[in-house]
C-alpha cells in the first residue's frame, strides 16, 4: 500500500487516477449531511466481523477516509482471544520479512519484536492483536493498513451509524441478536450494510428463503429500509492490492445511492440497484455449485472439458432457480454468472471442494477452516436442498408428465446433498451424477424453466 505508517494519505490508483483530499472529503461531507451530522460530532462506521472479505471491506474505508478523523471514526470488532498457531505466526513473520514497507511500519510501531517472539515460540499472538496491524487471520499474504479493533461488542456499535455486517450468514443471526440488547436506547435507527452470502430455509407455514439481511431486521428491529446488501464477483485480496473490481449495493434509494457513492473509487465500482433479497439470495446461490466445481477439476486432474460439462449444468440449475425466485429472472443473469465466474476461479468454496475431493480435508472438520474461513456454500446446500424439497411448490415436469418438488429437476444440488450433508456418498459421486446417461440435456432444464409459470414469490416472502 502506498500512504503513511497509518495508510492514511490519498494514493495513486493502478489506473493513474489520484483520489484528492477535496473530493473524498466532498464524499463524507454529503454523507454526513445524510444522517444529520452536527460539526464535531463523527460519522462513526463499525464492521463486525473480520473475516477476509469484511476486514478488507473495512480496511479500504480507513484508507480512503481514515485520514478525516474528525469527520469519519472507523473501527472493526471480532472476538478476543483467538491464538495463532505457531506454523502461522512464523509464516506471519516471512511476509513481514519480504514487504519492506510493512517491516517498517512495524518497527516503527514497535510492534515487530512480537513477531520475532512468536516465531521463536517464547510468545503466543492473537488474531485481535494482529488485525491491530493490519493482518487477517484468513489472508495472511495480504497485510492490510492499521485497524482500529474492538474486542467488546457493546463499546463497537453501540453508537454506531453505519454497521458493516461482515460475518458468515451462520453467524449473523446470534451477533445481531446480542447487538438488538445494545440498541435498545437508540433513537434512530443505523444503517446496514451486510457482506454475508448464505442462506437459511423457513420451512414453515410456507416454505420460503431466510436471508441474512433478514436475520439482521428479525434480530434488531433495524427497518428493512436501513438494511443493505453489498456483493459481487469479488476476491478480497485482489480488491485490496488494487485489480479493478466491481460491485453492487442493494436495497432502498435514500441510502444505497449515497452509499455506491461514498463506497467507489476508481479501482473499486459500485453500482446501485433497488431489488435486496434477490440479489442477495444469488449470492448464496453460486458458493452451492462452486463447491462441486472444486470437486469436479480436482477428480479430473482439472480437465477443461469435464469442468465445462459441469459448467453447463450447474448453471442450467441455477438458471432454473432464479426463475422459481424471481419474476424477471433475465435481470440476475450477468451478476450471478458474474460472481460464479470468479468463486470457480479462486473462491474458498471452490478450493473447499478440491480439498475434499483430493481427501486433504475431511467432512468431519467442520465447515469453518483454518486460513480460510467458514465456508459458506455447505449451508446453502443444505437451506436450498430443503427448501426445494418442499412438495407445496411442485412444478410441473413436461417429460414425466407430473408435477415434482422443484430440487428433482437439480441432480447436482441433490447429489452435493449427498456428499455434504447426509454424507450417503463419496465426492466422486458428482462425477457420476454427470456421466449419468439420463441426466437431461442443460438447455431442456433451461428451456422447462422459461416456458413455465415457475415464479414463486412465496420464497423471498413475497
Amino acid at each position: 500500500m502506498v500512504g503513511s505508517e497509518e495508510g492514511l494519505t490519498s494514493h495513486v490508483y493502478s489506473n493513474g487516477l489520484q483520489s484528492t483530499n477535496g473530493s473524498v472529503e466532498e464524499k463524507v461531507d454529503e454523507l454526513r449531511r445524510l444522517f444529520g451530522k452536527a460539526d464535531g460530532d463523527p460519522l462513526r462506521i463499525v464492521g463486525v466481523g473480520a473475516g477476509a472479505w469484511g476486514s478488507v471491506f473495512v480496511a479500504m474505508l480507513q484508507d480512503a477516509y481514515g485520514n478525516l478523523r474528525e469527520k469519519v471514526q472507523i473501527r472493526i470488532w471480532r472476538r478476543a482471544g483467538r491464538d495463532v498457531d505457531k506454523a502461522t505466526a512464523e509464516h506471519l513473520f516471512e511476509v513481514i520479512n519480504s514487504r519492506e514497507d510493512v517491516l517498517r511500519r512495524l518497527i516503527r510501531r514497535c510492534a515487530y519484536l512480537k513477531y520475532v517472539e512468536a516465531r521463536l515460540g517464547d510468545r503466543t499472538l492473537h488474531a485481535d492483536e494482529i488485525l491491530k496491524d493490519g493482518f487477517c487471520l484468513n489472508m495472511i499474504d495480504t497485510p492490510l493498513c492499521p485497524l482500529k479493533v474492538v474486542t467488546n461488542l457493546q463499546e463497537a456499535v453501540w453508537d454506531a451509524d453505519i454497521v458493516i455486517n461482515g460475518l458468515p450468514s451462520t453467524e449473523t443471526r446470534e451477533v445481531f441478536q446480542e447487538i438488538s440488547r445494545y440498541w435498545k436506547e437508540r433513537i434512530t435507527a443505523p444503517v446496514i450494510v451486510s457482506l454475508a452470502k448464505g442462506i437459511e430455509a423457513e420451512l414453515g407455514p410456507e416454505p420460503r428463503i431466510v436471508t441474512p439481511t433478514q436475520m439482521i431486521n428479525r434480530a434488531t428491529g433495524v427497518p428493512i429500509e436501513n438494511i443493505l446488501y453489498l456483493g459481487g464477483p469479488n476476491i478480497a485480496s485482489e480488491i485490496y492490492n488494487r485489480e479493478y473490481a466491481n460491485a453492487r449495493i442493494c436495497g432502498a434509494e435514500k441510502w444505497r445511492k449515497a452509499l455506491a457513492k461514498f463506497l467507489r473509487h476508481p479501482h473499486f465500482i459500485v453500482w446501485d440497484n433497488g431489488d435486496l433479497v434477490t440479489h442477495e439470495v444469488m449470492g448464496g446461490l453460486k458458493n452451492v455449485y462452486a463447491i462441486g466445481a472444486g470437486m469436479v477439476a480436482a477428480l479430473t486432474n482439472e480437465s477443461a472439458t469435464s469442468k465445462s460439462v459441469y459448467f453447463a449444468h450447474c448453471t442450467s440449475e441455477m438458471i432454473f432457480i432464479t426463475h422459481l425466485l424471481s419474476e424477471g429472472p433475465e435481470k440476475l443473469a450477468g451478476p450471478l454468472l458474474a460472481d460464479t465466474y470468479v468463486t470457480l476461479l479462486k473462491g474458498r468454496n471452490a478450493w473447499y471442494g478440491q480439498k475434499l475431493a483430493k481427501g486433504e480435508i475431511s467432512l468431519d472438520m467442520g465447515d469453518s477452516i483454518k486460513g480460510k474461513g467458514m465456508i459458506q456454500g455447505v449451508s446453502a446446500v443444505k437451506g436450498f436442498y430443503e427448501l426445494l424439497s418442499q412438495s407445496s411448490l411442485n412444478v410441473y415436469h413436461p417429460d414425466e408428465n407430473k408435477h415434482v418438488a422443484p430440487v428433482e429437476l437439480c441432480p447436482l444440488l441433490k447429489t452435493l446433498h449427498k456428499i455434504l450433508i447426509v454424507r450417503e456418498v463419496s465426492s466422486e459421486a458428482i462425477l457420476q451424477a454427470l456421466r449419468d446417461e439420463t441426466m437431461n440435456d442443460p438447455r431442456d432444464r433451461i428451456e422447462i424453466a422459461q416456458t413455465h409459470a415457475f415464479y414463486k414469490p412465496s420464497l423471498l416472502g413475497q
